[in-house]
């Protein structure tokens, strides 16, 4: 089928797309309209977190859809209750509100954050509502979240920004205790920043941060949108530095495909009321039905011990990669892994290996001097050595 013959002129175009249409998935694999496959170590950017189509997720969309697809947020549902059980059951949090996107999951904790900076005012008597973020950090594609994040660039494509939103420096604790005012209510971090090229907070930062925002009465907020459920391993990569955060927001994996997030906050940080957040379709049972049976199938014994496993396997098998093809290294936690170029080829390596024949390997560059992984938490290491062979034959045509 040629792909002349699909109207893609009516979609807007945000992006840079190749020319195929995928038709089908299952696990690590898509098909191309062509019938062509591919090898996928994006899985939409960590969100497939079981894979293309999982069975899990099939039989929840079916199951729940012939019960009740979204009474309204305004009445309680059976799965959003189940869901938020075992996410507070499994974590430090107490509350949960669900939403549809990581973007929305963000601007809820900023929500949250500045009316609890109003009820929690400075020495003067002024509300706090300033939060610290960090350079190279993403948080989503809303005006806040845009602000928020320190994207090269973002701060000037729809300037103004939202004001209150200040930078310091990942694993730099003086950078960050520079930007306290008597204003500042939070400081948010990524465990691991994915779009800023897979950049692990130590352990010791993640600690050193916890202490000092206890010590100034700051909240400490967690963007688990890509590090969240299971992919370094743990369910919640905070849980690897062993600190309790007061907010945590969630996205990508917890849908496992479909669109759902969620901010989660410990109890006494709990002061939305009636009216203050909302949203049409926030924690529709259709949603969190799928959610539900993820977060089952990640809690399953053994499971996240696998990945922590399979994460090693990925790391020693990209540093065989690094010395046999003279590059930089290798650096993440878990399923979210990055390899380091040395050299600005990672958009070549990202259009060879998608185009190669007769199967395709799917690959992401953030920065053209590196590439991320982002397989399936049951990736297996066969799929796994198969990546690295198609991958190392196409750093063997690039050097010809």
């Amino acid at each position: 089928m040629e792909f002349s013959q699909y109207p893609v002129n009516a979609l807007l175009n945000i992006t840079t797309r190749p020319e195929l249409v995928f038709t089908e998935g299952d696990g690590m694999w898509l098909t191309d309209h062509n019938g062509k496959r591919y090898l996928d170590y994006l899985q939409g950017w960590a969100v497939n977190c079981l894979g293309h189509s999982p069975q899990c997720i099939q039989d929840a969309l079916a199951a729940q859809s012939k019960k009740l697809i979204n009474p309204s947020p305004a009445f309680y549902n059976e799965p959003s209750i189940a869901l938020a059980a075992v996410l507070t059951a499994n974590s430090c949090f107490d509350r949960v509100f669900f939403a549809n996107s990581g973007a929305e999951a963000n601007e809820s904790a900023f929500k949250l954050a500045r009316k609890w900076g109003k009820l929690n005012k400075n020495v003067a008597g002024e509300n706090r509502y300033e939060i610290i973020t960090f350079d190279h950090s993403f948080h989503g594609r809303t005006i806040a979240a845009m602000s928020a994040s320190g994207k090269a660039g973002w701060d000037t494509i729809y300037a103004p920004q939202v004001p209150g939103f200040f930078k310091a420096t990942l694993n730099d604790l003086d950078s960050v205790k520079q930007l306290i005012t008597d204003k500042t209510v939070a400081v948010m971090l990524e465990p691991v920043q994915g779009e800023g090229g897979v950049i692990p907070a130590s352990r010791e930062f993640m600690q050193g941060l916890r202490a000092l925002t206890k010590e100034r009465g700051i909240l400490l907020i967690v963007d688990e949108v890509q590090t969240g459920m299971g992919r370094t391993g743990e369910l919640f990569a905070y849980q690897l530095s062993g600190v309790t955060p007061d907010i945590m927001t969630l996205g990508k994996g917890i849908g496992g495909g479909v669109p759902l997030a969620a901010m989660l906050c410990r109890e006494e940080v709990a002061c939305f009321e009636p009216g203050d957040q909302g949203g049409t379709y926030n924690g529709n049972p259709l949603m969190t039905a799928v959610g539900l049976a993820v977060a089952n199938a990640l809690l399953a014994p053994g499971f996240l011990q696998s990945v922590k496993d399979k994460g090693e396997y990925l790391s020693t098998a990209l540093l065989k990669l690094t010395e046999q093809h003279g590059l930089a290294g290798e650096r993440g936690d878990g399923l979210l892994r990055a390899l380091k170029l040395g050299s600005d080829i990672g958009p070549q390596i990202v259009e060879k290996a998608r185009d190669m024949g007769p199967v395709g390997l799917l690959l992401n560059s953030p920065r053209p001097d590196l590439l991320r992984f982002m397989p399936a938490l049951n990736v297996t290491h066969e799929e796994i050595d198969q990546m690295i062979s198609m991958l190392s034959d196409v750093l063997t045509q690039l050097k010809k």
